[in-house]
């Protein structure tokens, strides 16, 4: 069982800025891809950005330019730098990691980002 904890989020005025972060324990042997997700009030969790084991990374339209995922397998760390911050992105964020070869998935707890208009 890999347990995912994350740091980071909060509370910040639009323009500003925030870095989640996210503690994968064996990242670099049995994790493939790491996402962060996230979830607004009465809307389904969506995709943010993704990192794949090899460090190719993907975003949604609505963060590109925004935002950046990062991955240090040394560290067992993903982060998510966010900037230029709108109202539209609060959300509690998630990430997860999927198991390699599987279909499975490890999700963090999640963490609450509110962007202040």
């Amino acid at each position: 069982q890999v347990q995912l904890v994350q740091s980071g989020g909060g509370l910040v005025q639009a323009g500003g800025s925030l870095t989640l972060s996210c503690k994968v324990p064996g990242s670099t042997y049995s994790i493939s891809a790491i996402g962060w997700y996230r979830q607004a009030p009465g809307k389904q969790r969506e995709l943010v950005a993704e990192i794949s084991s090899g460090g190719s990374a993907l975003y949604a339209d609505s963060v590109k330019g925004r935002f950046t995922i990062s991955r240090d397998n040394a560290k067992d760390m993903v982060s998510l730098q966010m900037n230029s911050l709108k109202p539209e992105d609060t959300a509690v964020y998630y990430c997860a990691a999927d198991q390699r070869g599987t279909a499975h998935k490890y999700w963090g707890q999640g963490t609450q980002v509110t962007v202040s208009s």
